[in-house]
């Protein structure tokens, strides 16, 4: 049974930083591309970044400059660098594999103030 943990969340104000953790149970890391994903209320969960096991990055255009994704394998752990955060990026964070997601865990809640 995978599970996924996110935490790192909070409120912040806008131009402020914040830096999410996520942490997996059992293989899920083992050379899965793994993505930061957000939903914002009333919206869909969308990808934010991904990194591949050879730490290969893809960043959404919005995030692009001011979010950094990194990972370490031997603590089957993920993160996310989150710098210059705006309104828009209030959501709650989720992490999961790229391909043949798992179950989602909880996410953690990222609010940023005007």
């Amino acid at each position: 049974q995978v599970q996924l943990v996110e935490s790192g969340g909070g409120l912040v104000q806008a131009g402020g930083s914040l830096r999410l953790s996520c942490t997996a149970s059992g293989s899920i890391f083992s050379f899965a591309t793994m993505g930061w994903y957000r939903q914002a209320p009333g919206q869909q969960r969308e990808l934010v970044a991904s990194i591949n096991s050879g730490g290969i990055t893809y960043y959404q255009d919005s995030v692009k400059g001011r979010f950094t994704i990194s990972r370490d394998n031997a603590k089957n752990a993920m993160y996310l660098q989150m710098n210059s955060l705006k309104p828009e990026d209030t959501a709650v964070y989720f992490c999961n594999r790229y391909f043949a997601p798992a179950d989602w865990g909880q996410g953690t809640q990222v609010t940023v103030s005007s």
